[in-house]
């Protein structure tokens, strides 16, 4: 037997498979429990979430023996031939190959006709908004006033591009992106059953570079699976992705707080030896700065993966409040600098000027006040205001320190 891929061979097949998506499951099962049945459903969402996937779903619990129903047998000649993509009455359209309003009659010709072998002819037509503006217009009046046999699934990732005399017509579905937690917790039961060992680092890379999508998540897990074999190492999985060394990423943070340009530096010559973007460098540094002020401001040292609880006393929020502002100036300035790297070393340089500024006494400067005059300057449009006084403790010593 040959080979498949884990997208298509973990590919939901009913409703009790689809993960991050309850808001939508529920609505559709309620509705088929109460006959409540829409004569057209809009599926929206990015890439990869579960578009099409809920609406072939839904055409089996439509046409399945048992049906309608929100648990379809799995075993009826219509539910296994839904999935093998050979059920008759399940007619799916690629609307981007199919623009033209000659192919939008084509296909509509036949629907004055009752299904030939199941309750309902489903007419599933994927990225909708592909569609020409005369093919939405032969489109209407039947997506409109359908025969009572006929159900419309529209799967679309740009629903601003449909008119909205569609978007009346039909009950609209938004997916939404699944979450780092929830795509770690499938790729555990996923990698469990293909017997492939793992490092839990590894899968929480894997979720987060998927960016809420369980097809690219799935894809990037048969890709670290070619290079690792049957156990997915963290380090092997970092390095496929093109992440960044945590262990570079750290050392950055604390060459800052010793304020060591020199070993900033170092930190810098090493990431761009290692292949990695200056954009993506700076990213991590600014995701790493976000998890220290978040662990900061709840005291919660063990909150993020990595995170050392020594930063936490190290520097003051206001401190890395006013590192997150400026490396996110610099993130921006990176697009347009004629050198990324060079642009980075100046923002790890910038960085360390204005640790100096708040801890060298010699210089003899209003620390806060400072520090945001330089977070200014980085940028001459941004107009960055100093950070929210820290929560006193009993004593009025910071209740972070």
């Amino acid at each position: 037997m040959s080979h498949q891929v884990l997208a298509r061979k973990w590919r939901p097949k009913q409703f009790a498979d689809v993960i991050g998506q309850a808001h939508i499951v529920d609505a559709l099962s309620n509705a088929l429990r109460q006959n409540r049945l829409h004569q057209a459903y809009l599926f929206t969402g990015t890439r990869g979430v579960g578009k099409t996937t809920l609406a072939r779903i839904l055409a089996k619990c439509l046409n399945c023996v048992e049906g309608p129903t929100p648990t379809p047998c799995q075993q009826c000649p219509a539910c296994l031939e839904i999935d093998q993509g050979k059920f008759v009455d399940l007619l799916e359209v690629d609307a981007a190959s199919r623009t033209r309003v000659e192919d939008t009659r084509d296909l509509l010709e036949n629907a004055q006709y009752p299904p030939i072998r199941g309750r309902y002819k489903v007419y599933l037509i994927d990225e909708v908004h592909m569609l020409s503006t005369h093919s939405f217009n032969a489109l209407l009046k039947t997506l409109e006033e359908p025969p009572p046999f006929i159900k419309f699934l529209l799967a679309t990732t740009d629903p601003q591009k449909l008119p909205i005399t569609v978007l009346s017509r039909c009950l609209h579905f938004a997916l939404r992106p699944v979450s780092v937690n929830t795509l770690v917790q499938q790729l555990q039961q996923v990698l469990t059953a293909e017997q492939i060992s793992y490092e839990d680092e590894a899968l929480t890379y894997l979720a987060e570079a998927g960016d809420g999508s369980v097809r690219d998540t799935l894809s990037l897990t048969d890709q670290a699976i070619a290079l690792c074999g049957e156990h997915l190492a963290s380090e092997r999985v970092q390095h496929m992705l093109g992440h960044v060394d945590r262990k570079l990423m750290h050392g950055i943070i604390n060459a800052l707080h010793s304020a060591s340009a020199e070993a900033l530096l170092l930190q810098a010559s090493q990431l761009a030896s290692q292949g990695i973007e200056p954009l993506q460098a700076t990213k991590t540094l600014i995701n790493l700065l976000h998890q220290i002020a978040v662990a900061q401001w709840l005291q919660k040292p063990n909150l993020f993966s990595g995170i050392d609880a020594a930063w936490l006393q190290q520097f003051s929020a206001t401190d890395i409040q006013t590192y997150y502002q400026v490396a996110l100036m610099g993130y921006r300035d990176l697009a347009i600098a004629p050198n990324q790297q060079q642009a980075f070393e100046m923002l790890l340089l910038r960085l360390c000027c204005m640790e100096g500024l708040r801890f060298d006494d010699r210089m003899n400067v209003p620390n806060q006040q400072q520090a945001v005059s330089i977070a200014a300057s980085a940028h001459p449009s941004a107009t960055p205001s100093p950070p929210p006084p820290l929560p006193q403790g009993e004593r009025g010593e910071s209740a972070l320190e």
